[in-house]
């Protein structure tokens, strides 16, 4: 009896102390809910506090990128624009920098309990894919190192996404009756494009088409229309890994441009879409366009695209190439991007906008603006 009495009692014991072990465990992952809880509160206040300070920042940096671009153009000694200026370095350098307020540029601006970095990059350094015709479509797709046999058919398809009627380019292509029979089903652009992502969307040009070299974990249009991409690389027999493309649409195209390329900025890869340009003549037009700018004319960055200075100025050119580029290029660039990164904090906020200068000067127009939340 006395051992029965044992026995309960000890189990009693047991289940006291499996029930203490269960209400600690409770308690704990209740303390930490409510210690996430607090931390994530406590994280939103803070960004809620600091969220007009961002977006005056963030405002502030596009408004310092458009006077750098104002007095740039004002500057009677540099008229071109080039990846040595300070707009595209940030650094204070060459005629415009000398008693100059250029030469009090900084890229990283303190303002009230924050500060702000800037970066300036331009569109006329690739081609405008909305007036690019069919010879320069083809001669990306070579440089990049498609199949030949895939050329009439993406070739088509974005003449056809671009053009404003819905009959099919001679040859291939593709209208709004192929891709109704896509899932998700959407239609042809017919229009210009506006966004440069939208080529993801046009019949066979594939994520690492589009991206090139650096075609991985890349989201926005190209994953919402994965399924779609899927469709379009099988029906022309190039679904699978494909090749590795070493430069991509994304690398040569832009949307938004005068229309003319400017051989101070556009990389190798983007000068040879201009007829008669080869790896070689592109390569000899970006060394000739380094060095600082000595006043002559002769070195640093071009200051003309005339047959006959292009001519004297790049060993090996030719003068049947050197029109070519009078034709088809500038010196100049119209049209910017803008990535404004503002700081208060712990909080980081980037601000994208879109710049358009005018041959005025002080005339820089501001085509677009947002802002995506980092943190």
């Amino acid at each position: 009896m006395k051992l029965h009495r044992r026995r309960q009692s000890k189990s009693e014991e047991a289940i006291a102390i499996v029930i203490v072990m269960v209400a600690i465990f409770v308690l704990t992952m209740m303390a930490g809910v409510l210690a996430y809880s607090m931390k994530v509160e406590t994280t939103l206040a803070i960004h809620s506090n600091n969220e007009a300070e961002l977006q005056w920042l963030g405002r502030s940096g596009v408004e310092y990128a458009r006077w750098i671009l104002a007095a740039q153009r004002s500057c009677p000694a540099e008229q071109y624009d080039a990846l040595t200026q300070i707009w595209a370095t940030g650094v204070p350098s060459g005629p415009c920098s000398t008693n100059s307020a250029l030469g009090e540029v900084e890229k990283e601006v303190h303002l009230g309990h924050g500060y702000f970095t800037w970066k300036i990059s331009d569109h006329e350094s690739k081609w405008n894919i909305n007036v690019a015709n069919e010879a320069i479509l083809q001669q990306a797709l070579l440089l990049m190192g498609a199949d030949s046999g895939d050329f009439p058919q993406i070739v088509g398809a974005i003449l056809d996404w671009i053009d404003p009627d819905d009959h099919e380019h001679v040859g291939g292509g593709a209208e709004s009756d192929y891709y109704h029979g896509l899932q998700p089903p959407y239609e042809a652009k017919n229009g210009p494009i506006d966004d440069i992502s939208e080529l993801l969307l046009i019949r066979g040009i594939t994520p690492e088409m589009y991206w090139g070299g650096v075609s991985t974990n890349h989201g926005g249009v190209g994953a919402v229309f994965q399924q779609a991409n899927q469709q379009r690389t099988s029906r022309l027999g190039t679904e699978g890994a494909g090749p590795a493309y070493s430069v991509g649409f994304v690398d040569l195209f832009t949307p938004l441009s005068s229309g003319k390329l400017n051989i101070n900025t556009a990389s190798a890869s983007a000068l040879q879409l201009i007829p008669g340009v080869d790896a070689q003549r592109a390569e000899a037009i970006v060394g000739a366009r380094v060095g600082e700018d000595d006043g002559s004319g002769i070195t640093g960055p071009f200051r003309s695209v005339e047959a006959g200075y292009l001519f004297n100025r790049v060993p090996g050119l030719g003068l049947e190439v050197a029109r070519q580029i009078a034709r088809f290029a500038d010196v100049r660039s119209s049209t910017f991007d803008v990535e404004v990164e503002a700081h208060v904090g712990s909080t980081t906020r980037r601000f994208f906008a879109v710049l358009g200068r005018s041959p005025n000067p002080r005339d820089v127009q501001l085509l677009s603006f947002y802002w995506k939340f980092d943190k």
